[in-house]
């Protein structure tokens, strides 16, 4: 559905199991059950974690943590700090991690009050404490947004953010990632999705990414991409291209006359588009936002950035300081969805041209800078003296 989503979905599904914290390892095939006392909760990105005891038949107390999603997507998904009483009982319900006895991925929670939350499931406060789970997007709200500025461009401004896309199983242990829009469709029988989808029917040849061969040294470094390459797990911003969408955060965009500034939803990357500039000045610094002039060709906002640091454009894909993006946004007036199309062209890892487009709409929710964690592995076991 959309190409820098889809893979990133796909490269870290691929690794799951080292993409959660370092070198931890989730049996999503096993499941187990923890009762317990919870001590404390962080929502934080790339992904949230929950911090309780449990005490043994010999009174022994052992301390567990679990790993939810990132803090964006639960705050969209109604999950806030004050739902999560401490110490207070639950019940857990995770899948084990093989390298951390002490740490679990969370599957289900279930608190004192009757409260149970899913880890893909979408929730509304309801009276007395109690939440409503919601099967589909969430509401966005009800803010009046005029199409276009009193100057005549299309008025881009505001909150965005892309459609969530969740686990068909709630528990989020098999079925498939899947837009909220469709989450209550049944599911396709294996025996009629197509064929490409099926692994059969795609023309031989050299791996593509975003409709590209890569370089010798493109290839090289994509086959020695680990899960420690990843700038994610480090609160290290990926590309421009990627963290635009990539795991549903919520984007704000500020637009003048002179500069329309783009505030991406995790990991506290901003951008300036200047609308003054015909080219990029020398000796700029490089940066991972890069620099950016951009113009309106009609009513399509086209952005021209470089200056950019080496790096990661898409893991396992990397790119050099020659990268180059141009992004094309444009804005459907009738469903306020904002479309981006981006090329991206780097002679050193890259043999033709980088592309792909995503699409925004209304956030549901406001932006926010959600706070970021290096996610390195941790033996939670070795900690019980610590905490």
């Amino acid at each position: 559905m959309r190409r820098t989503l889809l893979f990133g979905a796909l490269f870290l599904s691929a690794n799951l199991a080292k993409a959660h914290h370092g070198g931890g390892s989730f049996d999503l095939s096993k499941s187990i059950h923890l009762s317990g006392k919870l001590t404390r909760i962080e929502l934080i990105n790339p992904h949230s974690w929950l911090y309780f005891e449990v005490t043994d038949k010999n009174g022994k107390v052992g301390k567990y943590r679990c790993e939810m999603r990132s803090a964006h997507t639960l705050r969209r998904s109604g999950w806030t700090v004050d739902l999560f009483p401490l110490n207070k009982p639950v019940e857990i319900e995770a899948s084990p991690d093989r390298a951390d006895p002490n740490s679990c991925y969370l599957q289900t929670i279930v608190f004192e009050n009757g409260n149970r939350m899913d880890r893909y499931g979408q929730y509304v406060k309801a009276e007395k404490g109690a939440i409503k789970e919601v099967r589909g997007p969430l509401v966005a709200p009800n803010t009046k947004r005029e199409a276009r500025r009193p100057t005549g461009e299309p008025n881009i401004a505001g909150d965005w953010a892309p459609e969530q896309r969740v686990m068909a199983d709630p528990r989020g242990i098999g079925g498939g990632l899947v837009p909220l829009s469709q989450i209550n469709q049944p599911p396709v029988p294996r025996g009629n999705a197509p064929a490409a989808a099926r692994g059969r029917g795609q023309a031989a040849g050299p791996r593509l990414y975003g409709g590209t061969e890569l370089t010798d040294a493109g290839q090289q470094a994509a086959a020695s991409f680990t899960n420690d390459d990843n700038p994610r797990f480090r609160c290290e911003t990926t590309s421009i291209i990627f963290d635009w969408t990539f795991d549903g955060p919520v984007n704000r965009i500020t637009q003048s006359k002179d500069t329309i500034v783009l505030q991406y939803g995790q990991l506290g990357l901003k951008r300036t588009i200047y609308m003054n500039m015909k080219e990029h000045p020398a000796g700029v610094k490089p940066s991972r936002a890069g620099h950016s002039i951009g113009k309106w060709e009609g009513d399509v906002l086209v952005v021209d950035s470089a200056g950019f640091l080496p790096g990661v454009l898409n893991a396992p894909v990397r790119n050099s300081d020659k990268l180059r993006v141009v992004e094309r946004f444009s804005l459907e007036p009738k469903t306020m969805v904002l479309t981006r199309s981006y090329i991206a062209e780097d002679p050193v890892y890259l043999k033709g041209k980088y592309s792909g487009s995503d699409t925004v709409d209304v956030a549901d929710a406001s932006y926010a800078p959600d706070k970021c964690k290096e996610q390195g592995f941790i033996d939670y076991s070795k900690e019980q003296g610590k905490r």
